[in-house]
């Protein structure tokens, strides 16, 4: 996907959870969230955005805090988000091509700019979710092709990174499917001690496969709905179960 498809999704989403938070009120819980209530929702999404739109904006090389979300009144948090939603859409979509700023994947590692507009719509989409949640009613769908998106950043991005629990001391092979995005959408974990090693492609025999229609899989990696369907090993998918999340 290029950066102006993320920004597109971003603003559709970030409309979506606002409106989703104004019809569910400051103190609905947020099922997904437990402990959350959707004040603690809008307070913690606004202060990530403005959070990137200054990374961004200053060209951080290394990132800033992101410090306590501001006190705002319930009545006014909705329209503050709003706000902040419109800011780092502008401050992204004024970005240079070539902006140098902090970005922290190793894999797939697009350009600084791309890094920041996937990252906040695949956060506000999941985050739009929550808010739909807690508002009640059928959630809004996700694109395929931006489901599929959602599936690969964490499985080559995040668990790519050092801090990644996903890790097993015995080597294992775990296949993720997305059943109806076509050939493409399959990727091979190779787990060991250190960091998970993913490729987009079915790879060899595999212990375990979890497999889904993608929208349904890109909510389970982001720890919304459980796996979709599990066949081969199930120890397998119990170890992915209690050290994948995010």
């Amino acid at each position: 996907m290029r950066v102006a498809d993320f920004l597109e999704v971003l603003d559709h989403e970030g409309r979506l959870l606002a409106a989703a938070a104004a019809a569910a009120g400051p103190g609905a819980d947020v099922p997904p969230c437990p402990g959350w209530r959707v004040r603690d929702l809008v307070r913690h999404l606004g202060a990530v955005h403005r959070w990137a739109a200054a990374l961004v904006a200053d060209r951080a090389t290394t990132p800033p805090p992101l410090g306590d979300p501001p006190e705002r009144a319930d009545d006014e948090l909705v329209n503050w988000y709003r706000d902040s939603h419109r800011l780092v859409l502008d401050t992204l979509a004024a970005a240079p091509a070539d902006l140098e700023c902090w970005t922290f994947h190793a894999e797939p590692n697009p350009s600084p700019p791309a890094f920041r507009a996937r990252r906040q719509a695949h956060e506000t989409a999941v985050h739009r979710y929550d808010a739909e949640s807690a508002r009640g009613g059928e959630p809004s769908p996700v694109g395929r092709e931006f489901a599929v998106d959602g599936i690969d950043e964490p499985l080559r991005g995040f668990h790519a990174r050092e801090r990644s629990r996903l890790r097993s001391e015995q080597p294992r092979v775990l296949r993720v499917r997305a059943v109806d995005a076509g050939p493409d959408a399959v990727w091979t974990v190779r787990l060991t001690a250190g960091p998970a090693m993913t490729v987009r492609a079915a790879e060899g025999e595999a212990e375990a496969e979890l497999s889904g229609p993608a929208e349904q899989w890109y909510l389970a990696l982001w720890n919304r709905t459980a796996i979709p369907r599990v066949t081969g090993d199930p120890a397998l998918a119990a170890l992915w179960r209690e050290r994948s999340g995010i």
